[in-house]
């Protein structure tokens, strides 16, 4: 049997990037970012079990510039995740699959995910009375 000169599976010359794949790939590394998050929230859990000066050491990390710029992240991978996991559950439902309204509900996600992260922070820094 003589072997064809071409992929053997779909290769990325085949396909034109969209906001779709954005998505499935953004919805993978969130996936991630919140596995570190959720060590991170246990970290700080344990600390506030174990007494106030080590809660304070774990609280004055994560008031450092980087410490916040991490829970921003976090924050923002947590929007993504659910404004992707909306989607799936639509898609799932048999919606979104005009190839329009998929895009359109892919840049979506992206959108809610911005705007709900700005929001949560603007609340938290209201709580706090710093704004």
């Amino acid at each position: 049997m003589a072997q064809a000169d071409r992929p053997l599976s779909p290769h990325l010359q085949v396909y034109r990037w969209g906001a779709h794949m954005a998505v499935s790939i953004m919805h993978r590394a969130t996936g991630s970012a919140l596995a570190v998050g959720a060590v991170l929230l246990t970290w700080w859990l344990v600390a506030l079990a174990t007494g106030h000066e080590y809660f304070a050491t774990v609280q004055g990390y994560a008031g450092t510039w980087i410490g916040r710029l991490v829970l921003f992240g976090i924050t923002f991978a947590l929007m993504q995740h659910l404004a992707s996991g909306v989607r799936h559950l639509l898609m799932d439902m048999g919606r979104l699959y005009d190839l329009k309204v998929n895009a359109l509900s892919a840049r979506m996600t992206f959108i809610f995910s911005i705007l709900a992260t700005i929001a949560v922070w603007y609340a938290a820094y209201k709580v706090m009375g710093v704004l």
